[in-house]
């Protein structure tokens, strides 16, 4: 079966304008077009978008993303590098989550504090508590 890009971007979830981009950015060297030049999806494409999704949704970069297609549509020869990158980002989301865990528990703390000021009528509930004071992450009012 195939697929219009207009398809395409209702499936994914996505703007057709976003396809375009991508395939103006070399990430959809993969699909092909009709004599008039209109891509047109097949159905294993939709495979190649969803690792282009996740890799974007990443954090990683269009150029690096680009270049990973390139090394998968190589072939076997350029395993090792396609492992060494996904290492790669997979370490820089493991420091992106533990930064989002220290969001989360920062945000704990203030959620705490509003609660209690909020069942005390006052912030001012908090000036001299050690415990608040010792716990708290940090600061933001």
């Amino acid at each position: 079966m195939t697929y219009t890009i207009s398809q395409v971007a209702e499936r994914m979830g996505v703007t057709v304008y976003t396809l375009h981009y991508y395939d103006k950015e070399g990430l959809l060297p993969f699909v092909e077009r009709n004599r008039n030049g209109a891509r047109v999806f097949k159905d294993s494409d939709f495979g190649w978008l969803d690792t282009i999704t996740t890799l974007k949704n990443t954090g990683m970069p269009i150029k690096q993303i680009r270049q990973y297609i390139e090394w998968v549509m190589e072939g076997d020869s350029t395993i090792a590098q396609r492992f060494e990158c996904i290492k790669k980002q997979k370490k820089f989301v493991e420091k992106q989550l533990e930064e989002l865990k220290n969001y989360a528990e920062l945000l704990d703390y203030k959620e705490w504090y509003y609660e209690t000021a909020v069942a005390a009528g006052t912030t001012a509930i908090h000036a001299n508590c050690r415990t608040a004071k010792r716990s708290m992450p940090r600061i933001i009012k």
